[in-house]
């Protein structure tokens, strides 16, 4: 399997070679197209300019032509009936048409680097042939000749083509070097990624990422460390979950394992029996009632939101709940008064009467004898409301934040909480929140508590 870090190489090199083939047919293209006529056209007037200097200067041909081969150009001249004369640096190839003699001895300009064959893309301009020239008429001693010339083009590059060579050789040993060492600055922070990935994979989630980038990888890598805190979150929190579930179930099941261990005395009187079999069944119901809302909440976040929705009368529900807890609230001598719009509402109608429950039994159970309960049920514009307000024991600041976490409870030593698990209120969020609503919560320490819930 092929690392990101080869990958990336391998592609930077293949385009780094495809570049360079692209760049040499454009090379070649701009050559064939305007160079090479550009440099015909150049040479020609090199040769004109050349045969007006042998006719100013009063010099024997051989003496004319060897001194001005020194200056880089390559000559042959002929007047067509014999071998001819050549003058500077040799041609690599000295084969050239008889026809194309007689045409210049006529008075007609060979344009042979214009005619050069295309097929040797820019190395044309480099080919030492005699046919690669620019071929004028020239008159020496009063007898019509032909004048072939070319630049050396040889001793004019040879110390450039050397220095390209190098450069070109450099460029290409520097080019890999940097892609090699870009790649792997390029490729490290996706290998530290995958490493954290490794590790919060094994349950460490301290990682340290850097995230002072300003690119992609860096934005990655914030992502990626705050993923990690809420990992750690869910971690912690599941960690507590389990704790405070043991805690919650343990309690009861020492209670009932104690009590169960004291009916075998048989020296117990009949009320101690009778007391000892209530507590008994009083942790059941506690264990039974935990054990029943440590299932309604595994349902509500398995369900992800998908619930079954159907016309709720919301009204007539609540009245059933104020008649079905009318012992609870009388019994402690509390005045419960109810206003109410007729309101139907489309959604599970079970889990509603479950929130609404919850919130009713926690106004009864922290309201003090000979307080007050009122409750409405309101269509608003922003939606349904439906708001439950007690004179009860309130809540504390510091703690209306954490009240609807799970197993969370204001005060353990709270004698009333003995039958709480802490479940309740966050029961009524998760099922207020697959119904896409909201709850707040207001309270004042020894004045009441008042809950809000809107639905859309």
């Amino acid at each position: 399997m092929k690392t990101l870090y080869i990958r990336i190489v391998v592609v930077t090199l293949l385009i780094m070679i495809v570049s360079s083939v692209i760049a040499f047919i454009g090379s070649n293209l701009y050559y064939q197209s305007i160079l090479k006529p550009s440099n015909d056209e150049k040479n020609t007037e090199i040769a004109r300019d050349v045969v007006e200097l042998y006719e100013a200067a009063s010099m024997e041909e051989s003496t004319f032509f060897e001194k001005t081969a020194r200056l880089s150009y390559q000559f042959y001249v002929t007047d067509g009936k014999g071998t001819g004369t050549f003058y500077g640096e040799e041609f690599r190839d000295r084969t050239l048409s008889p026809k194309v003699i007689r045409s210049v001895l006529n008075g007609t300009t060979y344009h042979g680097m214009a005619e050069y064959p295309s097929t040797t893309f820019v190395t044309g301009f480099f080919s030492n042939e005699l046919s690669n020239s620019i071929g004028v008429p020239i008159e020496i001693d009063g007898k019509p000749h032909a004048l072939f010339m070319r630049p050396n083009v040889k001793q004019q590059f040879n110390e450039i083509h050397i220095l390209l060579s190098v450069l070109l050789l450099l460029t290409i040993v520097l080019s890999m070097m940097i892609v090699f060492f870009s790649t792997r600055y390029l490729v490290k922070p996706i290998r530290e990624l995958t490493a954290a990935t490794k590790k919060i994979a094994g349950g460490d989630f301290s990682i340290q990422l850097h995230e002072n980038r300003k690119d992609e990888i860096g934005t990655l890598a914030k992502s990626f460390t705050s993923m990690s805190r809420q990992l750690r979150q869910v971690e912690n929190m599941r960690q507590e979950f389990v704790s405070n579930v043991s805690h919650e179930i343990q309690t009861p099941l020492s209670s009932l394992k104690g009590y169960a261990n004291l009916l075998r005395s048989p020296s117990l009187s009949k009320e101690d029996q009778e007391y000892y079999t209530k507590v008994i069944e009083s942790e059941s119901t506690r264990l039974s009632k935990l054990s029943k809302q440590l299932l309604t909440l595994a349902s509500l976040d398995k369900d992800q939101g998908v619930i079954k929705l159907e016309p709720v009368e919301l009204t007539s529900m609540v009245q059933v709940l104020i008649s079905q807890t009318r012992w609870l609230w009388e019994g402690k001598d509390l005045s419960l008064s109810f206003e109410a719009d007729e309101v139907t509402y489309n959604g599970h109608g079970e889990l509603l009467y479950q929130a609404f429950e919850n919130l009713l039994s926690n106004s009864i159970k922290y309201t003090p004898r000979g307080g007050e309960i009122i409750i409405t049920l309101l269509t608003e514009s922003k939606g349904i409301t439906f708001t439950i307000q007690d004179t009860g024991i309130g809540i504390p600041p510091e703690h209306m934040e954490k009240i609807f976490d799970r197993f969370y409870k204001v005060d353990e030593s709270r004698s009333h909480e003995r039958d709480s698990s802490g479940l309740g209120l966050s029961i009524v969020q998760k099922i207020i929140s697959l119904h896409h609503g909201e709850i707040h919560v207001e309270s004042d320490p020894n004045e009441g508590t008042t809950f809000k819930v809107t639905l859309p």
